[in-house]
C-alpha cells in the first residue's frame, strides 16, 4: 500500500517545526507515513547496551525497509519472523543476519523453503506435532535448534495476552523438551509475557515458569528467551523505565539458576514505536468527532475499540492559519475514512477547540503496528512514506 519513500535530509533528526513545513510544503491528500531513522537507531542501541544477551528484532512489528536498515546499521543482527515472506525479506536486505522462524505453526513449505533455501536453523515449537513437521521436512537435519515456547499465567498488565493462543502449559512444555531434545543440536525454552507489558514482574513470572519447566524435563537446555512486550509510553499509560525490566530479567535469571543459558529477546514495539509517525487530515467535523482520511483499516488499527491504545496528537493548520489555533485543548473521537462502523476510535484525543476541516493532526508513536496492519479496504488505506533524515 506504499509508494518509494521521499527523504528529507536533516542532520540532527526532525523537530516539530521541519515536520509542519513538510505538511504545509507538501499539502498531502494521502496520510503520510513518517519516520525518524536516528530513533530507531537511538532505541536499538539503547537495547543493545542494557540487555545481556542477544537482541532480535520482531519483524511483524513493522517489516519497512529503512526500519530493517537502520536496526542493522546500529548493531541489530538477530530478527524474530513469523512467516516465509518475512524470512524472505530478511534475506534480502540483511543476507547475513541470524533468522529465528518463531510462529508455533508453520506450514511444511515454509518450514523447507526457510532451512534448505535461506539458511534458518532455530524453529519454535508448541506441539509434537509441528516438532515432527520440522524433523521431517528438514530431513532429520543435524543442526536443529528448537525452542519450546511456555503458556504462561495470564497476564493483567499487558495490552494483549498472547497465551491464550500460543505456548504449551508446563507439564507439557516439559514433555516436549524431552522429546526435542533428541533431536535439538541445541534447545532452548521462549514465552512472551504479552504486548505493551507495563509490569516488570511478568518478565520474572515467566523465567520463574521456564526454570521450573527445565527442572521437570531434566534434560540439558542452552538457551532462554524472554520474548518482547517491552512497553512504550501512550497517554495515561506510564510504564516504568526500560532499565527496570533489564534488571527483573537480570536479577531472576540469576535467582532461578539459568545464568549459564545463552539469553535472547525480542522487542518490537519498543524498538520502533517512537520512530514514526502518521499525518492524517480532517475531512469532516461532526461536533466532538473529527472524520479522518486515515483510521482503523488503516494505519490506526491500536487506537480501534479492539485495540484500546490512546496516542498522542497533535494540530497542524496550513500556513496562512498557522497562528490563530485557539487553547484550550479538548477531547475529540475519530472516525475513519471507511464505511465500516468500526472504524472509530474513542480515544480520547486532546486537540485545539478550534479544530476543523482541512487541518492535519500528527500522530505520535505509529511506528508500530500501524504501517504493517494497514489494508485496503473500501478502497481506502494508500499513503506516502517520509524519511526525516539519511540512512548515512
Amino acid at each position: 500500500m506504499t509508494t518509494s519513500p521521499l527523504v528529507l535530509r536533516s542532520g540532527g533528526g526532525a523537530t516539530h517545526d521541519s515536520v509542519d513545513e513538510l505538511v504545509r510544503r507538501l499539502q498531502p491528500e494521502l496520510p503520510l507515513n513518517l519516520i525518524y531513522p536516528t530513533r530507531i537507531r537511538k532505541k536499538a542501541k539503547q537495547f543493545l547496551t542494557l540487555f545481556p544477551g542477544t537482541v532480535m528484532y520482531a519483524v511483524k512489528c513493522n517489516p519497512d525497509k529503512a526500519i530493517i536498515q537502520n536496526l542493522v546499521k546500529a548493531g541489530i543482527q538477530t530478527f524474530d519472523v513469523a512467516s516465509i515472506e518475512e524470512v524472505r525479506l530478511i534475506r534480502k536486505i540483511a543476507p547475513r543476519a541470524r533468522i529465528h522462524f518463531m510462529h508455533t505453526v508453520k506450514s511444511r513449505e515454509a518450514i523447507r523453503e526457510a532451512y534448505f533455501q535461506h539458511g534458518v536453523r532455530v524453529f519454535v515449537i508448541d506441539s509434537s506435532d509441528e516438532l515432527h513437521k520440522i524433523i521431517h521436512e528438514t530431513n532429520l537435519a543435524p543442526d536443529l535448534e528448537i525452542y519450546v515456547r511456555l503458556a504462561l499465567p495470564k497476564n493483567h498488565s499487558a495490552a494483549y495476552d498472547f497465551s491464550i493462543k500460543f505456548g504449551a502449559p508446563p507439564p507439557e512444555a516439559a514433555g516436549l523438551l524431552i522429546e526435542a531434545r533428541l533431536v535439538a543440536a541445541r534447545l532452548g525454552v521462549m514465552f512472551h509475557p504479552g504486548s505493551q507489558s507495563i509490569d516488570p514482574s511478568a518478565f520474572r513470572v515467566g523465567v520463574k515458569t521456564a526454570a521450573e519447566v527445565i527442572e521437570m524435563a531434566g534434560v540439558p537446555v542452552e538457551a532462554l528467551d524472554v520474548g518482547g512486550g517491552f512497553p512504550v509510553t501512550y497517554p495515561g499509560s506510564e510504564p516504568p523505565p526500560l532499565e527496570s525490566y533489564m534488571e527483573t530479567i537480570t536479577q531472576a535469571v540469576k535467582e532461578y539458576g539459568l545464568e549459564n543459558l545463552d539469553l535472547y529477546c525480542e522487542p518490537g514495539r519498543a524498538l520502533v514505536a517512537e520512530a514514526g509517525s502518521l499525518i492524517t487530515r480532517v475531512e469532516l467535523r461532526k461536533r466532538e468527532t473529527l472524520f479522518l482520511n486515515d483510521g482503523t483499516y488503516g494505519g490506526m488499527v491500536e487506537a480501534s475499540k479492539w485495540g484500546g491504545l490512546r496516542f498522542p496528537v497533535r494540530l497542524i493548520r496550513a500556513e496562512d492559519h498557522k497562528d490563530d489555533i485557539k487553547e484550550p485543548l479538548e477531547s475529540f473521537r475519530f472516525n475513519g475514512p471507511t464505511c465500516d462502523s468500526l472504524d472509530m476510535m474513542e480515544g480520547p484525543f486532546l486537540l485545539p477547540a478550534d479544530v476543523r476541516e482541512g487541518d492535519w493532526i500528527e500522530v505520535s508513536n505509529m511506528g508500530a503496528y500501524s504501517q504493517s496492519c494497514r489494508s485496503g479496504f473500501n478502497g481506502f488505506g494508500k499513503t506516502k512514506t517520509v524519511l526525516l533524515n539519511s540512512l548515512s
